[in-house]
């Protein structure tokens, strides 16, 4: 019996159909924990960004006459936690506490980095100088969630498998685009959802529809959040794109990068400097700025002098070789304006300013990483914030939907993941293999993942009848 062009091109998109929906569906398990997980963190962080800054609550001042000088601050803050002072935070606003991060090196474990000891954040009254407020930097909310949202709590065993699970939901889109790109209905009907559908149908349609509005969005988040992950971004992405330090080679000579300014999980150095080196004090270098020797009172009162206002940081000299470092970054949300971000480091001997650097000089892909963080993070402003909240909860929903249609549709009392059929009529490992290699090359952490899930397709489930009858 012979068949025609349009039966056999009707049996081709079914088989396509169906591999999709068999990668979609296998996807999925590995996925959705983790989407879960990325979401909820997300809310917590959303929500306490409004609320809070990210140093940790503290109940706001009465702004009355001239604040007094940082140094005499970070006294009554060192007073309160004896330890070494590390991080001055000016005010957000003139009725808002400066903080002063302290840690003590007593509270190392042994084999830690001097930055990663857990520091304290204390809020100050900058007009009388009383301590409202001490936090754990690393043990607020935000960085709790922050943590989870990175690495699990287990490291970098944790951001390889977050990695893998954000590389394989861009396979969960483009496999999800193509089986409701609409057929037999028109584009617009089917950007709708057909809310009179019952049972099943009905959660299918909010999940495919839902899905499709997101799902330009989530890209963006997945790519801005993949540009952290240990691989994709540590090592594939973010070398090639940091602020060039070769071209004032003369200083950049420390073991140092950028990235010790961070504390802990918190993410305050702008993307495009985390592994540039750090400059050193001590040498012939820069032009001057500051009187001999720099100290805190004098690197704050050439910030105000010099265009800074409202948020901004200053961190101390670590070590002999170490500067004074001045910095405002939508990153660490002392502004909502990427195009804002300036970080400069001055030598704590001679006061010379050593490096201005600013969002002009980050490259094409550090600037796309500072815009896409402050909009990642809704920063941008309260529409920016509200559309984030919007686009959780239909993530959320997205994910609880999906679990739905699986419960409904597997057999019932049965102890059986109920996978899509795979088609028969199309030489499947060919076009999987194609496609797992051309992701692996782009994002290895999935291709790993996705070449793992094919090799136990292949070669357990279609040799082993039980596991054959169970998993599918």
């Amino acid at each position: 019996m012979t068949t025609t062009p349009m039966a056999d091109t009707k049996k081709r998109d079914r088989a396509f159909y169906f591999a999709a929906w068999r990668w979609h569906f296998y996807a999925g398990i590995f996925v959705i924990p983790f989407l879960l997980m990325l979401t909820i963190t997300g809310f917590i962080m959303l929500l306490d960004n409004g609320l809070s800054n990210q140093l940790g609550g503290a109940p706001r001042v009465t702004a009355t006459g001239t604040p007094l000088p940082p140094s005499t601050q970070a006294k009554a803050a060192l007073e309160a936690v004896p330890g070494q002072l590390i991080q001055y935070t000016s005010p957000e606003a003139a009725d808002r506490p400066a903080y002063f991060v302290i840690r003590n090196p007593a509270d190392a474990l042994p084999g830690m980095e001097p930055w990663d000891v857990p520091a304290k954040s204390v809020a100050v009254d900058p007009y009388t100088g009383e301590v409202t407020q001490v936090n754990s930097k690393t043990g607020t909310l935000y960085a709790w969630a922050n943590d989870i949202h990175g690495t699990l709590l287990i490291g970098d065993t944790g951001d390889r498998l977050i990695e893998a699970a954000a590389s394989l939901t861009l396979l969960l889109i483009a496999t999800g685009i193509y089986m409701w790109w609409p057929r037999d209905r028109s584009l617009g009907r089917a950007l709708l959802p057909d809310l009179s559908k019952k049972r099943r149908s009905f959660f299918k349609e909010l999940h495919v529809v839902g899905g499709v509005w997101v799902s330009g969005f989530l890209v963006l988040f997945l790519l801005s959040g993949l540009a952290w992950a240990g691989v994709w971004g540590g090592k594939l992405v973010q070398p090639w794109s940091s602020f060039p330090a070769e071209k004032d080679a003369g200083f950049w000579s420390s073991d140092l990068t950028h990235a010790s300014l961070n504390h802990g999980p918190l993410d305050e150095v702008p993307w495009g400097l985390e592994l540039t080196p750090m400059p050193e004090s001590g040498t012939a270098a820069g032009t001057q700025a500051l009187p001999q020797p720099a100290t805190l009172d004098s690197v704050v009162l050439w910030a105000e002098a010099n265009g800074f206002s409202g948020q901004y940081r200053v961190s101390l000299p670590a070590g002999e070789k170490g500067v004074w470092s001045l910095m405002r970054a939508s990153q660490s949300e002392d502004t909502i304006a990427p195009s804002d971000d300036r970080t400069l480091h001055f030598d704590r001997y001679t006061g010379n300013l050593l490096a201005d650097i600013g969002y002009d000089d980050y490259s094409l892909m550090a600037k796309a990483m500072a815009q896409g963080i402050a909009l990642h993070k809704g920063l941008a402003g309260l529409w920016n914030w509200v559309l984030n909240l919007v686009l959780l909860a239909l993530i959320l929903m997205i994910n609880v939907t999906g679990i739905i249609m699986w419960w409904k549709r597997r057999p019932s009392g049965a102890l059986r993941l109920a996978a899509p059929p795979a088609p028969t009529d199309m030489p499947m490992w060919k076009s999987a293999v194609l496609v797992a290699l051309v992701l692996a090359m782009a994002f290895p952490m999935a291709g790993l993942a996705l070449l793992a899930v094919i090799a136990v397709d292949l070669l357990i489930l279609s040799n082993v009848p039980r596991l054959k009858a169970a998993l599918s």
